[in-house]
């Protein structure tokens, strides 16, 4: 097989939750302890950082690993799901898996573990972590993938846990309750390992330290003591930031709901340094020169990482952005984000998949916008016609095209120099476009 029919294989010989929603979803760990012990255990031979929660885990995970980069460590970073490449799910100092790494993966393996029926996931999952023993690197950055107790990834004794928000996705898997939902969350949190909570809540807070009480983890709440004093959008799509301890900074991800996942950040630097595994940065260079770093590692994350699809600017004129915030958590944020914007239109491309909130995200969207109701390329999106529908009932009006590369021309051709594009609702909607549109 060659990379193309190699991915095919992955997608679509395997249970796959992206695409196929609860029939691809396999709980449970047992088909990852036979794979990593076929394995021989390969992520017992690297440090990692485990990253959990329901918003905020990519933007986290990838800012932690361009802080470890900048800071001299071999960074490994596997984080789901992909946007364009299968190979953004696996990369080692921003640089993604190789093609022929995944493909004689495959064709190696699938004797073993085509046995064992094993969802996408957790053979992604085998894969990521044998790539990076094999490549010897320092830590890895590991997110979550679904939850956090069952989920295939929480066989790892990281150095910290960092578990970043909890609001409502997923619920008929996770839970109908906030607390229902953390308790699933808090099961990566294990004996003696300390855990990062980047934003507590009410109903949240208690279970997290129950959980922790549990085991005898020592817990932080990153919100309790927040590192930025001050945080603003700036014009160019990035964030100004003023800090307790490292003075004035700039964030090259955007969105105001960068500034929880920041704070969540330096929460868990302040961990690791007390674990002694920033000493590459802290021992051998001065703190200055580690605030130096630190500034240039948060200004250049996405091209660090690779990172995408985090209120990313992709045009001035009109000014465009595309966002993968896809549920009632993340659009909290992003509703806020785009009342800030001014401007004399805002044209919005917008779908959804199916097992979402779509109708408290509707409610959120700004009612003076003009809507172009579209689906991602998936089984599972909600069809352009059944939002435009749904919109309506919400005051938005707008028309409906086949496709996101359709709804974005019909954007670009109405909208003025001056007007606004928004991409979103959908981080396989972001996919479509970064794909198919730029």
């Amino acid at each position: 097989m060659n990379y193309q029919e190699t991915c095919e294989y992955l997608y679509h010989q395997m249970p796959m939750f992206e695409r196929q929603g609860a029939s691809g979803y396999k709980e449970g760990l047992s088909n990852t302890l036979t794979l990593d012990e076929h394995f021989a255990h390969p992520h017992t031979r690297y440090a990692t950082i485990h990253v959990g929660g329901t918003n905020g885990k990519g933007s986290v995970s990838h800012t932690l690993a361009a802080i470890l980069q900048k800071c001299g460590y071999s960074v490994g970073l596997y984080t789901s799901p992909h946007l364009v490449d299968f190979r953004e799910r696996i990369r080692i100092n921003g640089e993604m898996i190789p093609e022929d790494y995944v493909i004689d993966f495959v064709e190696n393996e699938r004797a073993f573990f085509e046995p064992l029926s094993p969802s996408f996931f957790e053979v992604t999952t085998a894969m990521a972590f044998k790539y990076f023993a094999d490549k010897k690197i320092d830590i890895a950055l590991v997110e979550v993938g679904l939850g956090g107790r069952l989920d295939c990834t929480n066989i790892i004794t990281p150095l910290v846990s960092v578990v970043t928000n909890i609001s409502f996705d997923h619920t008929q898997f996770l839970g109908d309750t906030l607390a229902k939902i953390a308790t699933e969350k808090a099961g990566i949190i294990k004996k003696g390992v300390p855990v990062v909570i980047g934003e507590s809540h009410e109903e949240t807070r208690p279970v997290f330290e129950e959980k922790a009480r549990e085991v005898g983890s020592k817990i932080i709440f990153a919100d309790d003591e927040p590192e930025i004093q001050k945080a603003e959008p700036l014009a160019d799509g990035k964030m100004y930031y003023k800090t307790s301890h490292w003075g004035e900074l700039t964030g090259d991800l955007g969105g105001i709901y960068q500034e929880k996942n920041l704070n969540t950040v330096f929460a868990t630097l302040r961990v690791l340094s007390e674990r002694g595994f920033l000493s590459k940065c802290t021992t051998e260079n001065s703190l200055q020169q580690f605030k130096a770093e630190l500034a240039s590692a948060l200004s250049e994350v996405c091209k660090t990482t690779g990172l995408t699809g985090r209120w990313q600017v992709v045009n001035k004129a009109p000014y465009t952005v595309c966002d993968t915030g896809h549920n009632v958590g993340g659009w909290t944020y992003l509703s806020r984000q785009l009342a800030h914007v001014t401007c004399p239109k805002k044209h919005i491309i917008f779908g959804m998949v199916d097992d979402k909130d779509i109708d408290h995200v509707l409610e959120m969207l700004p009612k003076d916008a003009c809507f172009y109701f579209t689906q991602a390329n998936t089984k599972r999106a909600i069809q352009g016609a059944v939002v435009k529908a749904l919109a309506e009932q919400h005051g938005l009006i707008g028309e409906c095209y086949t496709t996101v590369k359709e709804a974005y021309k019909a954007a670009q051709d109405t909208a003025t120099p001056n007007d606004f594009i928004f991409i979103g609702g959908s981080s396989y909607l972001v996919g479509d476009f970064l794909k198919n549109c730029l």
